[in-house]
C-alpha cells in the first residue's frame, strides 16, 4: 500500500509531549513515510523532543521561539540548508496567560490580548514568511483552531478572539501564497485533552457536552485530527486551501 507522503519532507511546530495533537500529527505523519523536522522552544525542551522523536521519522530538531524574529530566520537558514524542499508544514502553537483564561472576557489585560495573539495568530504569518522560500515545489501549511473562534465557549476568553484571527490569516495567507502553489488550511478540532486545553477553567463539563450533544455522541481522537492533517498534507488535498475543516464529531452544526 503506498504511502500518502512519502518523499516528501514536513516541518511540524509546537509538539509539548505525546498527548499533544502536533505529536499525533507527528506520528500520522511519519506513518505515511513524511521525513520530519521539529522544533522546540527553548533548551529545556529540547530534551523531551528528542526523546519523544525516537517514535518518528525525524531527520532534523531545531530551536524556534516564533516570537524570536532571530529564530525565525535562523530556521529559514536551516530549511534551506538542507538543500531540499520543504512540502508541508503544521503550526500548532497557541498561548495565552491563564488568567486570562479564567477571568471575564471584558477584564482582559492589554499585555495579555497582545501575547494571545502574537504566539497563537501572528506567529502563522511569521512562519508562513520563515518557510515559504524552502517551500519552492509548493506545499501546504497548515494550523489548528477551534469552535470558539466564530461562537462564544465559556472560559475561552481572549484564546477565542485570537483563534479568529488566526483564520482570517489562514484566508488571506491563501490568497497570497497561492501562486506560489502553497496551500493554507486550518483544521478546528474538537476538544482533546491535551496540556494546554487543561488551562480552560472546567474544561471537564465541555467534554461531558459533547458527548451527550454532537451528532456522533462522543469526544474527538487526536487520530482523526491527524489523519485530516495528512490529506491536507497530501496531494489528496491539492486543490484545497483557504478553508477550515471541522474535526470534532459534529459539534460545529448543533445550536441550542
Amino acid at each position: 500500500m503506498s504511502k500518502l507522503l512519502e518523499g516528501k519532507r514536513a516541518l511540524i511546530l509546537g509538539i509539548a509531549n505525546k498527548w499533544s495533537l502536533a505529536y499525533a500529527i507527528a506520528q500520522a505523519f511519519s506513518r505515511e513515510g513524511a521525513e520530519l523536522t521539529l522544533t522546540y522552544l527553548g533548551e529545556r525542551q529540547k530534551d523531551s523532543i528528542q526523546d519523544l522523536s525516537k517514535e518518528l521519522n525525524v531527520g532534523a530538531i531545531l530551536p524556534c521561539d516564533v516570537t524570536k524574529d532571530e529564530e525565525l530566520a535562523a530556521l529559514t537558514e536551516s530549511l534551506l540548508a538542507a538543500g531540499r524542499p520543504l512540502h508541508a508544514v503544521v503550526h500548532s502553537l497557541a498561548f495565552a496567560n491563564k488568567e486570562d483564561l479564567s477571568r471575564p472576557f471584558v477584564e482582559t489585560s492589554r499585555a495579555g490580548f497582545l501575547l494571545a495573539q502574537d504566539v497563537s495568530a501572528y506567529s502563522l504569518v511569521a512562519v508562513a514568511r520563515a518557510v515559504a522560500p524552502a517551500m519552492t515545489e509548493g506545499g501546504s501549511l497548515s494550523t489548528l483552531t477551534y469552535l470558539g473562534s466564530t461562537r462564544v465557549v465559556t472560559n475561552y476568553n481572549v484564546m477565542g478572539v485570537a483563534k479568529a484571527s488566526l483564520e482570517a490569516a489562514v484566508r488571506y495567507l491563501s490568497s497570497e501564497l497561492g501562486a506560489k502553489n502553497i496551500r493554507v488550511n486550518a483544521i478546528s478540532a474538537g476538544p482533546v485533552k491535551t496540556a494546554s486545553a487543561r488551562a480552560i477553567k472546567d474544561f471537564s463539563t465541555i467534554l461531558d457536552t459533547i458527548q451527550s450533544r454532537a451528532p456522533l455522541k462522543r469526544n474527538t481522537d487526536p487520530a482523526e485530527v491527524a489523519d485530516t492533517a495528512v490529506f491536507l498534507a497530501s496531494d489528496l488535498g491539492r486543490g484545497v486551501t483557504g478553508n477550515c475543516l471541522y474535526v470534532d464529531a459534529g459539534m460545529q452544526i448543533m445550536g441550542f
